[in-house]
C-alpha cells in the first residue's frame, strides 16, 4: 500500500470547462477597464495557467498589473469560477471517481495536494464528494504559497509508508523529483510531454492509473 499524492486541476477535474470562460470574462474586465489590450485567447494559452496558484499566475500574467487590480481580476476570476461549479458547469473526468474508489478499496491512502485556495478545495470537495475517497486535503494557501515540493516536506512526516506523485502539471513531477519519489506524469491533462519527461510511467487515460500504481509498487 502507498500514500498516492493527486493533484486536482488537470489531473482529476476537467479544469477548462469553468476556468476557460471565467478567464476570458476576466481578461475581458480588464479591457474595459482600459488595463489590457483586447485579445482572444486560445484555449491552449488558457490551459498554461492551470496548475499556477492564482498568486503566481497573475504576477507572471499580467507582472505590471497594479497589485490591487491582480487582487481584484483575482477573486473576480475565482467567483465565476465557483458560480458555475454551482451551477453544474464543472465536471470530474470521466471514470475519476471509480478510479478513486477503486484505489481507495485497494488499501491505499489518497491525498489531495493542489495549487488551489481553501474556498476552492472545500467547494470542491462538497461539490464533488470528495471526502468519499481522500484521506487528506492540503493546499498551496494553508502553507503560504510555497511550492508543492516543499509543502510536501511539511506534512510528509505525517503519513508513514511509501508515495507516489500523481500529476499533469511541472508542479507535481518536480514534487517528486526533489523529494526522491515515484511519479506517474497524467499525459491526459494539460502539461505537455516535456513536463511530464521524468515520470516513470505516463499515463493517456485515467482508467491507467491503478495499473501503474501497481507497477510502481511491484
Amino acid at each position: 500500500m502507498a500514500n498516492l499524492i493527486f493533484d486536482y486541476d488537470g489531473t482529476l477535474h476537467q479544469s477548462m470547462l469553468t476556468y476557460a470562460p471565467a478567464f476570458r470574462a476576466t481578461c475581458k474586465m480588464l479591457a474595459d477597464k482600459g488595463y489590457m489590450a483586447e485579445k482572444e485567447f486560445t484555449d491552449e494559452e488558457i490551459s498554461y495557467w492551470l496548475g499556477f496558484n492564482s498568486t503566481d499566475m497573475w504576477n507572471n500574467f499580467l507582472p505590471d498589473l497594479p497589485a490591487d487590480v491582480k487582487e481584484k481580476a483575482r477573486i473576480f476570476l475565482g467567483q465565476d469560477m465557483g458560480k458555475r461549479v454551482e451551477n453544474g458547469e464543472g465536471a470530474l473526468y470521466p471514470h475519476a471517481e471509480e478510479v478513486l474508489a477503486e484505489l481507495k478499496s485497494q488499501g491505499h491512502t489518497l491525498i489531495f495536494l493542489s495549487n488551489c485556495r481553501v474556498k476552492y478545495m472545500e467547494r470542491h470537495s462538497r461539490v464533488f464528494g470528495l471526502h468519499r475517497f481522500f484521506d487528506y486535503f492540503y493546499c498551496c494557501e494553508e502553507f503560504d504559497f510555497i511550492p508543492k515540493y516543499q509543502i510536501f516536506r511539511l506534512f510528509s512526516l505525517q503519513h508513514k509508508g511509501e508515495f507516489i506523485v500523481i500529476g499533469d502539471r511541472f508542479h507535481d513531477i518536480e514534487t517528486a523529483e526533489k523529494n526522491g519519489l515515484k511519479s506517474i506524469g497524467c499525459g491526459y491533462g494539460y502539461g505537455n510531454k516535456d513536463e511530464l519527461s521524468s515520470a516513470d510511467i505516463i499515463v493517456g487515460n485515467i482508467t491507467e492509473i491503478p495499473d501503474a500504481v501497481k507497477k510502481l509498487l511491484a
